[in-house]
């Protein structure tokens, strides 16, 4: 502890605030009273100061600015206007006590008034209106009586009054104004009462001084409200900029950026509406909420380094383009070889003088059966071939030995003779499931590889640090046999976990995938469920997913009628 002269800091405060209230017990009582005032109005100022900006909900801040405008002077009512794009000011929230009239902010109750204009149709400022004036010019407007005041137009008010049996009288109207001193609003207080007679009085220069000081704390809060959401705003369009991209590239993957996020954030709203079981102590707070659902939207922002031809691949032989094409081209190559065959040879025993006509007859009867029996082979393997091209569930081995056969036909191409498919076709059409070799397969995976590297590059504000593990988790299983990183149920955040479902369920349901049609509700959770006794999905998450039927919400918004069939549970 430092000290000076054997008495230390703590001391000398104490010894301090001794004389100051020594000194304040020789000030007259009036006196005394205002600053005692003042020190309450710079205490509540401070308090009010800390609690706009700490206030997240707008509603609640714009009331929280007015109740306090009302409580510093005392007023009876009041309104707070904000600025709209094309000028006006819009209705927030009205206030009038002594006619229990409280509409907008966090009443409920919609404003039913025109926005304020601060220039008229012919471009002139409506300088009339005491708040369009405020708004205009940026400067407080203290009327002492409203039925005396001459240059405004109190016109609305008076036939307010009228109709109510009100008596508008003293108006305080302050413009609030943002760093860069532009107007974003205007607060307007009605009839100032003296605090022990009731009575309605002007609003003091003290009590104009003390709002118009409120308004600056209030327009910095409403300021940092609006930028934050603003750039909220800015992020989120970004974020969806990046799904755009990915759907431009590929219009089978775009949709299921756009759609993961809704099965996302309907099991994570479930999940916190659980009471009971292993969620039962999981509440995800607003910011997580948000945090995920950017997860979400971003979870698959590595696909824009996939190859479109990799993505898009529709059928096994496509590569830049479907290469069947070319095989039914060497089809009619060898039907037409076959052709000139048995023409030669019809041609070879008409020729034959050695023969009768009819063994001429008979001969040629034969070749035509033969040359007929080709062509019917040929037609049923290019079928064949065709139905293999489309990536199945599943190709037998039997299938594959065929198509090997297949390909030891030959063919001649520019006078050589050539294996009618080559090793790369072979590789391709007998891809066991689906279109994708396990080359193009891992092409694909690398997608979350991609993803993870370019989220973690992102500068996070503290409330999404953890996007890049929500997102980059999404393929990842239980039983540790998911990618990239082989996580387990240990490992795993239940964000993540609740990821991986909504990544799934999303690709089995789609109807805009090349190589499939979108599985019917009771095939997808069939499905789903074998990956839960698997170990591959999350079984308590799983459970939710179905006692909530949110997959039959999410089919209600987003599949076909005729893949909404019955789910046994």
């Amino acid at each position: 502890m430092s000290k000076n002269n054997g008495i230390d800091k703590k001391q000398k405060v104490l010894f301090s605030q001794i004389e100051i209230n020594k000194m304040l017990e020789s000030v007259p009582s009036n006196i005394r009273s205002y600053i005692d005032s003042l020190q309450n109005q710079i205490s509540n100022m401070s308090a009010i100061g800390l609690a706009l900006s700490k206030e997240r909900d707008m509603d609640k801040l714009l009331e929280m600015i007015l109740l306090e405008a009302k409580r510093i002077s005392n007023a009876d009512g009041g309104t707070l206007y904000m600025m709209t794009d094309d000028l006006r000011l819009r209705f927030s929230i009205m206030i009038t006590d002594s006619l229990d009239i409280h509409m907008g902010g966090t009443s409920g109750k919609e404003i039913p008034f025109y926005p304020v204009k601060l220039y008229n149709d012919d471009g002139e400022p409506n300088e009339n209106m005491i708040a369009a004036n405020a708004g205009i010019n940026g400067k407080t407007i203290n009327i002492p009586d409203a039925y005396k005041a001459k240059g405004f137009d109190f016109s609305g008010t008076k036939a307010f009054d009228e109709k109510t049996g009100y008596r508008s009288k003293s108006f305080l109207t302050v413009p609030l104004k943002n760093h860069e001193d532009e107007i974003i609003g205007v607060l307007q207080l009605l009839n100032a009462q003296d605090i022990k007679s009731k009575k309605v009085i002007s609003f003091s220069d003290r009590i104009q001084e003390s709002v118009e000081a409120l308004s600056s704390q209030a327009a910095v809060a409403i300021t940092n409200k609006n930028l934050i959401k603003d750039l909220e705003v800015l992020f989120e369009s970004f974020i969806k900029l990046i799904a755009s991209a990915i759907d431009a590239k590929s219009p089978y993957t775009g949709g299921h950026c756009s759609r993961v996020p809704e099965i996302t954030m309907m099991l994570a709203e479930s999940v916190n509406d659980v009471n009971e079981g292993p969620f039962a102590g999981i509440q995800f707070s607003d910011k997580e909420m948000y945090e995920l659902k950017i997860a979400a939207w971003l979870h698959d922002c590595g696909k824009v380094a996939t190859p479109e031809y990799v993505v898009d691949k529709s059928t096994k032989l496509e590569t830049i383009y479907d290469r069947i094409h070319l095989v039914a081209t060497r089809f009619e190559v060898i039907k037409r070889d076959e052709e000139i065959k048995f023409l030669k040879k019809q041609l070879s025993i008409q020729k034959n003088s050695s023969l009768s006509d009819m063994d001429k007859k008979e001969a040629i009867k034969k070749a035509r059966v033969l040359y007929l029996k080709k062509l019917k082979q040929l037609g049923e393997d290019k079928t064949f071939i065709e139905e293999s091209n489309f990536g199945g569930e599943f190709m037998s081995q039997d299938r594959k030995d065929r198509v090997n056969k297949i390909a030891s036909y030959r063919y001649k191409d520019n006078g050589s003779a050539k294996s009618f498919l080559s090793d790369d076709e072979v590789y391709n059409l007998c891809i066991s499931r689906g279109t994708l070799t396990a080359e193009e397969r891992k092409v694909i995976n690398d997608h979350i590889v991609v993803t993870i590297d370019m989220l973690e590059q992102l500068p996070y504000p503290k409330h999404l640090r953890n996007v890049p593990e929500f997102a980059g988790g999404h393929h990842e299983k239980l039983d540790g046999t998911g990618y990239p990183k082989g996580l387990n149920h240990a490992e795993m955040s239940v964000q993540a976990k609740i990821m991986a479902i909504a990544d799934i369920f999303e690709a089995l349901t789609a109807r805009d995938r090349p190589y499939k049609k979108g599985k019917t509700l009771s095939q997808a959770m069939r499905i789903l469920g074998f990956m839960k006794n698997d170990a591959h999905i999350d079984a308590e998450l799983f459970d939710v997913f179905v006692k909530e039927k949110i997959y039959l919400k999410y089919a209600e918004g987003f599949l076909d009628p005729e893949q909404i069939d019955e789910v046994k549970d």
